[in-house]
């Protein structure tokens, strides 16, 4: 089994040559075993151990397992303690979900503070077909058909993992025998037999059934789990490229937007739309039906849709896909300059302006439907509405512009876009402000 071990490293290309990386382990047999064949292949680790404090003196008798082996191996042992049932009451998560992120929040902190490349965890063959099962009864798409890769990167709250897992060339039952084989102890989670979460009652239950009825029920599921991976990678390499197509970043038009803009040409988006738009919006947290309500027909320019963190404006054949954020006021700041010497020429977020034509104070708002102005260089007002058409800012910018008014009423400024003709600067100012924007 050790060689099995150290070939399937070698193959999967798991490990970096002679770093010393992360073991997640919790006490139990599996991760005892990694321990064990990862010491015995001489690869240079550390140990980590999370207490979730849900078992009462069971979670200090397992912490305290794990700190004695760190000590007999002679290997640095990080350890935390976590109060998980409040974590999941301030975020509205199950007791899994919390325990999964405070987990991998804690390996990836870890990871960067003391540079060890990646953590490894001891997930073998069965967790694998259990997550596959998993994955199909709760909804999923071809990615939740590979099960648990070997080498995968996540995204924690604090900053990206590697996590790889060198044991899922194995079946529990070879665990079990080389556990037995090699008089290991371990200690044992009592609530592994309890058939209360979904993944128990699958082990416990469904698969020993299905075990039961197909004999060969392993060997096939794992040859579908790696067909899965493979067509997934050729699905990935087609939506990479179609991204590279249709999908850009924009910088804004609009000075007082520092955020970039997302486009994606929905004009140009090959069937099945709802599927690969998914797949395209999926890095900016929206789900599946929205992708399907996006391109509802006919499309609607300026529906909006939300994920946590984006929003998502159709703008006429297009996608805008922004950050979600609640429109500001920027920053004015105003100045008397001297008069009598050329002006110097400025960017779009500097005005100068008579300070004699306008009446103090000046306040600032989002703009409105009806707000009308005389643009810098015009004779006759428009509507605001109609300038912002002409230039073309997306549906997503424009709720973030501002108008300036003085007292009376009058805008003075459609803020980083274009002064009001009514308050230029003529040869026969006296007085002038300087206005800009941040």
């Amino acid at each position: 089994m050790l060689q099995q071990f150290k070939d399937y490293i070698d193959r999967q290309h798991l490990l970096p040559d002679g770093r010393q990386v992360l073991l997640a382990v919790s006490g139990g047999r599996d991760s005892v075993a990694l321990t064990d064949l990862m010491h015995r292949a001489a690869l240079p680790f550390a140990i980590a151990h999370c207490n979730f404090h849900l078992r009462g003196d069971e979670s200090n008798r397992d912490q305290q397992f794990v700190r004695s082996l760190a000590a007999r191996l002679q290997v640095p042992f990080h350890t935390v303690d976590f109060d998980t049932r409040a974590y999941a009451d301030a975020h509205r998560e199950s007791i899994e979900e919390a325990a999964r992120h405070l987990r991998y929040d804690y390996f990836a902190d870890l990871c960067a503070a003391h540079g060890y490349p990646c953590v490894v965890t001891a997930h073998h063959r069965d967790d694998s077909i259990e997550t596959l099962f998993l994955n199909l009864l709760r909804g999923t798409g071809l990615h939740g058909l590979h099960g648990i890769r070997p080498h995968s990167q996540l995204i924690t709250h604090h900053s990206p993992l590697t996590v790889v897992r060198p044991m899922l060339c194995f079946s529990r039952a070879d665990i079990d025998r080389y556990v037995a084989d090699r008089g290991l102890d371990f200690v044992d989670d009592s609530t592994n037999y309890e058939a209360d979460t979904r993944r128990n009652a699958l082990r416990l239950r469904v698969l020993p059934l299905l075990r039961e009825l197909y004999p060969s029920f392993d060997a096939t599921l794992q040859a579908d789990i790696d067909r899965f991976a493979d067509a997934g990678e050729v699905y990935d390499r087609y939506v990479a490229d179609l991204c590279a197509r249709l999908v850009a970043e924009e910088p804004s038009r609009l000075p007082t937007y520092h955020s970039s803009l997302i486009t994606i040409q929905l004009q140009d988006l090959p069937a099945p739309r709802a599927t690969l738009l998914y797949e395209l919006l999926r890095p900016y947290g929206f789900g599946a039906d929205s992708a399907a309500a996006i391109l509802a027909k006919p499309l609607r320019t300026g529906s909006r849709h939300c994920s946590p963190t984006h929003e998502a404006v159709v703008d006429r054949s297009r996608l805008v896909v922004a950050p979600l954020t609640t429109p500001e006021p920027p920053t004015i700041n105003i100045e008397e300059v001297t008069t009598g010497h050329r002006l110097p020429v400025t960017d779009s977020s500097t005005i100068f302006v008579d300070a004699d034509l306008l009446r103090q104070p000046l306040t600032l708002h989002l703009w409105r439907a009806g707000d009308r102005f005389c643009p810098f260089g015009m004779k006759q007002s428009r509507l605001v509405s109609d300038f912002l058409k002409d230039c073309k800012l997306s549906l997503v910018e424009k709720r973030h512009v501002h108008v300036l008014l003085d007292a009376e009423g009058r805008v003075v400024w459609l803020v980083g876009l274009r002064a009001d003709n009514r308050f230029r600067v003529t040869p026969s100012t006296r007085r002038i402000l300087r206005l800009t924007c941040a």
